[in-house]
């Protein structure tokens, strides 16, 4: 009916024009000469016939001009009713876009856990260090969360040669949230660095620096955001253990943690979207989107890349570059929609240099303030 309506309006523009142009253009012609009568200086210039063929002349021509567009629009009327139904169409589809809600993040807070995780040394499963930075992450967790838990398996590590205990330590916000959202990243170090350009070293553990215990610090001090200021959904943060210790080329002897965790999740436990944090604290940060997170979980690495887009933060680039075997793998598999933020262009990735002077604070705080505005902007 609104459509028609419309129609009907603009069918009408030849004789609105027409009557519209003579209306004007007389009411201006009027103003003028009583304009011309107030600024007069001597006695004959008010009724002066220059002046007032003048305005009758623009009269004239704007009647006529408003007689011809009258015409044009009665030819074409059609066309510019189709022009306005679909103006007004969209006027009426588009909704207003909700503010952002954007919570500050403290990415010195964040480099000193970066640095308290390394101070343990190489947190290798069976290791003293590994056992303490545990214990760390813990009792971090359990100041903030309403509830954490310890995972504990054990498992064979292929590159270890040995069954080892493992433990995945999950922390929970806000558990009556029905809609929520994981955050993950993995907390042991690899065992070797196998990639390291002295090939003297390739047998000595990492320290991790980049590669275990930035998404970790990252993570820690959004727990703190958490307890702070409730979230609008539940929130899960999850520290895998095992991920780092499989052998080069044996995919299937990576991600101990996350397999495990994801064949044995509750069936209920199914959030709207997920978030892994790996290699994200490097000095020289760039991140690109994963190409397994594309391909399975497009619609989540748009959003946080349109929300790193939204906060300025030009590290998070548009397009996708790797395909890295990590643990949103195996949580992929389980229908979970994870995506992983990662930077493989680390250049110390699995070499004795990832130390912690080659990370930053203020990369740290530009990917928590994505992950803050992931987790307080949620799709609902």
């Amino acid at each position: 009916m609104d459509g028609w309506i419309i129609g009907r309006l603009i069918s009408r523009t030849s004789f609105l024009g027409f009557v519209l142009g003579l209306s004007v253009n007389k009411v201006k012609w009027r103003i003028g000469v009583m304009e011309d009568r107030k600024k007069r200086i001597l006695p004959d210039e008010a009724t002066s016939f220059p002046a007032h063929f003048s305005r009758k002349k623009n009269s004239f021509i704007c009647c006529v001009v408003s007689i011809r567009w009258g015409f044009f629009f009665s030819r074409y009327q059609h066309f510019f009713c189709f022009i306005t139904l679909l103006i007004f169409l969209s006027a009426c589809g588009k909704k207003p876009q909700p503010s952002l809600t954007i919570l500050p993040f403290n990415g010195a807070s964040a480099y000193e856990l970066l640095v308290k995780q390394c101070d343990f040394g190489p947190r290798v499963p069976a290791t003293p260090a590994h056992d303490q930075c545990r214990e760390f992450l813990a009792a971090g967790l359990k100041q903030y969360a309403d509830q954490v838990a310890e995972q504990a398996f054990e498992e064979y590590l292929a590159g270890l040669k040995k069954n080892v205990k493992l433990t995945n330590i999950i922390a929970s916000f806000n558990l009556a949230a029905t809609q929520r959202v994981l955050l993950c990243a993995h907390w042991d170090s690899r065992p070797w660095a196998d990639q390291d350009p002295d090939t003297s070293r390739r047998r000595q553990p990492i320290l991790g620096a980049n590669d275990g215990a930035s998404g970790v610090a990252i993570l820690l001090e959004v727990a703190k955001t958490l307890k702070r200021t409730p979230p609008p959904v539940g929130v899960d943060i999850i520290f895998f253990d095992g991920e780092d210790a499989g052998l080069s080329g044996q995919n299937d002897t990576y991600l101990a943690g996350s397999r495990y965790f994801a064949r044995n999740k509750d069936v209920r436990f199914n959030p709207i979207m997920g978030i892994l944090l790996d290699m994200v604290g490097g000095a020289n940060l760039q991140i690109y989107k994963e190409i397994h997170s594309v391909n399975y979980a497009g619609a989540v690495v748009d959003r946080v890349w349109n929300l790193a887009a939204q906060l300025g933060v030009a590290e998070f680039i548009p397009s996708a570059k790797h395909e890295v075997i990590d643990d949103h793998i195996p949580l992929l598999n389980a229908g979970i929609p994870v995506v992983d933020v990662i930077d493989f262009d680390y250049a110390y990735w699995h070499t004795t240099g990832d130390t912690p002077d080659k990370c930053s604070a203020q990369s740290l705080e530009k990917v928590g303030r994505v992950v803050l505005a992931a987790v307080y902007n949620p799709p609902l």
